[in-house]
């Protein structure tokens, strides 16, 4: 580190970036202001150098840290893209942004003379690589070493089996990207493939007038049985979904816990509060006025999470295929667990009038919802109640059923007074608040839809949600405290990128936003405040939806984002999230609690390496979850073609509209040469396609009216037609006006827009958030 200068002159921006590379850009404005001697009043001005370094694009910031543009971080996810002359794996980045920085750099990998296959990457995986700078004059400026792989590459493709009448067959892709490109399959080749099968091929060759022909390689189930959509997005995606021998054994060999060095704590009246629907509970909640004189109208709240941890221990085989899930996955028609149902639906769901171990938070607040002290106990308790949202909701409404009346004077209203307060601490604290309602979908006896609900948000809802996130951060201040390793769940704030899109896009509303510095959650609430029920509410909040970054977990610390707070871990559902599971054993090595806690071992480094696989598990759960939605809206909608709905614009590019139903909630695709007889330009700040000639547009969060016309279940892709008129929107200085009223188009409009058409419907594939 640079020793004190004299005086307090501020550092040129030079100093600065020499500073910044020679410490491997693990530095922030702390350690600037700490290198220089500056004080307090010092660093509003070190911020404005800061500031113009990156509007300069000298310097970017990551992870609340600073480091030279175009430099790649220490630890980096990376593709191996190929092999150098010599025959050594040559990667690159996989977030690069290429606009601003250049081309990607390329990084040379070296492996170990002894190192297993399995941590040997292939060209198309992707790992986790440690990175250094080279002075090597080939071009490639860094050297690294795999330090995990994390995804094998696909060699297959997935596609539903049609029968020809040779004996061969064709294959259907289940991409939507594919869709179009249908493969075939001759016969010999079919693996006794039948009629509907979903199968995996191997591409043989690509035969002549772009034939492409395949070899089907395994057969993975019928898609006439029932829970068959699902099943595509579990082996699209490589999903682990069937529990080994060893693991079975394991969770079968385990026996209940009991009192054993644990905390009697069963004369708690510990309730379960969860959906009407749910399988496993592993949350369970009491409250009490605080008793002491010195917390006037304070409370006591403990959280009881089951214990994991006891069951699931280091190393076994029940802890490898935890880690490899990395987290549950729920589809509309089944979960596919993280643990075994012996474990997660059994020994570790906290079921009423049943002994259950489990680790507590206890937690002291004041009046004002802030926490004032807490402490973790290892205990065994018994849960007196299973409720859902709906029920605990009801009986504080005023309508107790034989459960919940009981419970309303010691249980229940002590829940909501302690929620109460703690409301008041979110209110000042101020998080992100997106108006964002989740649909949820209905299933017939068969698993098809029978229809598309918006649950109500119900206190009974952000009860239960404030007391968790309440443990959380006590779990996170314990072990920050106690200088253990843990495994964060972070959510960094906008990059300048996005913040810089996202006020021009507000300048178009007549919404001005400061240009100095990052906008705190609550300026963000100011703004989503300001268009609350106009006509552009929905359009704002999706916007700024997309100007957050996406949450993560990791083994350093750059705090919460969207829910404000510095420090935050994942602690309240070990059953269905291997972080929690980190995060409890670490608990029970800070804390004494037992002898199957963390391992001494065990550090930053390893932790950060099982961060990254399961934040990449967690990615790869949302779009299987997505996409199976998808395919099952798209088979509810397929003997609906030529039937009009009303929608949004929820995407715009340069290709077409994305539209989301009202009705269901189902994404579909109107392709820019069907939008009318104009040249449509694409108006990135104002998300939306302009007429060149007419001046009509059809923007962001528009309300629209649409007729289906083409469904591909399999893929989960829909085509639509748009049949109501756009907005006149001057898009050069002037504000947006809109056409009085809507009016319906008697036909289709020609194609003659010279934006390049795209075929069927196979630009339905759903933007990426």
């Amino acid at each position: 580190m640079k020793t004190k200068q004299h005086g307090p002159a501020l550092p040129s921006k030079d100093e600065i970036l020499a500073f910044v590379e020679r410490n491997g850009g693990n530095v922030g404005t702390r350690e600037i202001a700490r290198a220089w001697g500056l004080k307090n009043a010092d660093r509003a001005a070190l911020k404005t150098v800061l500031r113009e370094l990156a509007n300069e694009g000298r310097i970017e910031k990551y992870r609340k840290k600073m480091r030279r543009s175009g430099v790649l971080p220490p630890v980096v996810l990376a593709e191996v893209t190929g092999r150098d002359a010599d025959g050594e794996l040559i990667a690159a980045p996989v977030e690069w942004d290429e606009e601003e920085n250049g081309p990607a750099p390329k990084i040379r990998l070296h492996v170990p003379r002894r190192a297993r296959p399995a941590e040997i990457p292939g060209v198309g995986d992707r790992a986790l690589v440690r990175t250094e700078e080279t002075s090597e004059d080939d071009g490639i400026r860094y050297s690294g070493r795999a330090i995990k792989v994390l995804d094998r590459t696909k060699h297959r493709t997935l596609g539903v089996f049609r029968v020809l009448p040779d004996g061969g067959g064709r294959l259907v892709p289940v991409d939507k990207r594919s869709l179009g490109r249908e493969l075939t399959i001759r016969p010999g080749d079919t693996l006794d493939a039948r009629e509907g099968d979903l199968v995996a091929v191997d591409v043989q060759k690509h035969g002549r007038f772009g034939t492409t022909v395949a070899k089907v390689k395994e057969r993975l189930g019928s898609l006439a049985s029932e829970r068959a959509v699902s099943l595509i997005a579990i082996h699209a995606h490589g999903i682990p979904h069937e529990f080994g021998k060893s693991v079975l054994a394991e969770a079968e060999a385990a026996r209940p816990a009991t009192l054993d060095h644990r905390e009697d704590w069963r004369e708690v009246p510990f309730v379960t509060i969860d959906p009407v629907d749910a399988k496993d509970h592993d949350d369970a909640v009491f409250a009490r006025t605080d008793s002491d004189p010195d917390n006037p109208g304070g409370f006591v709240i403990d959280v009881a999470i089951a214990d994991v941890a006891a069951y699931v221990r280091p190393g076994t085989a029940m802890d490898r295929e935890a880690l490899a899930r990395g987290n549950s996955v729920y589809f509309p028609d089944r979960v596919v667990p993280m643990l075994p149902e012996r474990i997660s639906n059994d020994l570790c769901s906290l079921r009423p009038a049943e002994d259950r171990p489990a680790l507590v938070a206890r937690m002291v607040i004041g009046a004002d919802g802030r926490k004032r002290s807490h402490a973790f106990h290892r205990v065994l308790m018994r849960s007196i109640a299973k409720l859902h949202y709906g029920q605990a909701q009801a009986a504080i409404d005023g309508h107790p059923d034989d459960t919940t009346g009981p419970l309303l004077p010691l249980v229940l209203r002590p829940l909501y007074d302690a929620y109460a307060a703690l409301k008041r601490a979110r209110d000042e604290r101020s998080p992100l608040d997106l108006e964002l309602p989740e649909r949820k979908i209905l299933l017939k006896p068969d698993f098809t839809v029978d229809r598309v609900v918006v649950p109500p948000r119900l206190d009974a809802h952000r009860l239960i949600e404030e007391m968790m996130i309440l443990a959380n951060v006590a779990a996170a201040e314990t072990l920050e405290k106690q200088k253990t390793p843990l495994v964060y769940r972070v959510h960094d704030e906008p990059s300048l990128d996005k913040m810089t899109a996202l006020r021009e896009f507000l300048a178009t509303l007549d919404i001005n936003v400061p240009k100095a510095g990052a906008l705190k959650p609550a300026q963000f609430n100011t703004i989503l405040a300001r268009v609350k029920g106009r006509d552009n509410e929905a359009l704002v909040n999706e916007v700024v939806l997309r100007s957050q970054a996406q949450a993560e977990y990791a083994a350093e610390n750059y705090g919460h984002f969207g829910l404000n707070l510095r420090r935050y871990a994942h602690f309240t559902s070990p059953i269905r999230r291997y972080a929690d599971l980190i995060v409890h054993r670490a608990l029970i090595r800070a804390c004494r609690l037992g002898r199957d806690g963390l391992a001494e071992s065990v550090d930053v480094a390893a932790l950060a390496e099982v961060a990254a696989k399961i934040s990449a598990a967690e990615r790869r759960a949302m779009a299987a979850e997505r996409e199976t939605v998808d395919r099952l809206i798209a088979h509810h909608l397929a003997d609906r073609i030529g039937a009009t709905f009303t929608g949004r614009v929820a995407g715009v590019t340069r290709s077409g509209l994305f539209v989301k139903l009202d009705e269901t909630g189902a994404d579909g695709f109107v392709p820019a040469a069907t939008l009318g007889r104009d040249y449509y330009r694409y108006e990135e700040g104002h998300h939306a396609l302009v007429g060149d000639a007419t001046g009509e547009s059809w923007r962001l969060g528009d309300t629209v009216t649409v007729k289906l016309v083409e469904a591909a279940p399999v893929a989960g892709a829909l085509r639509f037609e748009i049949t109501s008129h756009g907005r006149k929107l001057e898009t050069r200085g002037g504000r947006g006006k809109t056409r009085t009223g809507p009016r319906e188009r008697t036909a289709p409009r020609r194609e003659t827009t010279r934006t390049k058409p795209t075929r069927g419907a196979a630009a339905a594939g759903r933007r990426k958030r």
